[in-house]
């Protein structure tokens, strides 16, 4: 008997996503860009295409290129993703009330 390969629900990979977004870091600050609030919006596409908006905590961040792609392989490397675009908007401007109490506690702002 042949077994079945059930699908994952739309919300597992969701959950997939952001674990995967967790470990994706700026380097020069010790907190991922889904602590730091920097994920503006995660779009799962009943095909399981993905769509991330996300921005930077500064738009003349150096390492822009490198946290944008690092953002794109390891959504990627997600089996069930079938593509990925992500997406680096500037609208609304970033700001420390974006980022989770564990980010603003390892970042000494509480």
């Amino acid at each position: 008997m042949e077994v079945e390969k059930v699908q994952p629900s739309k919300l597992a990979v969701e959950e997939k996503v952001i674990e995967m977004l967790k470990t994706v870091y700026d380097p020069e600050i010790p907190v991922n860009v889904y602590d730091l609030g920097l994920i503006y919006k995660i779009d799962l596409a009943d095909d399981f295409s993905l769509a991330v908006d996300m921005t930077l905590t500064a738009p003349n961040c150096p390492a822009a290129d490198f946290i944008v792609e690092d953002v794109r392989q390891k959504l990627e490397s997600i089996e069930q993703v079938r593509c990925v675009e992500v997406n680096l908007v500037f609208e609304p401007e970033w700001n420390k009330d974006m980022m989770t109490e564990e980010a603003k506690v390892e970042l000494g702002f509480l």
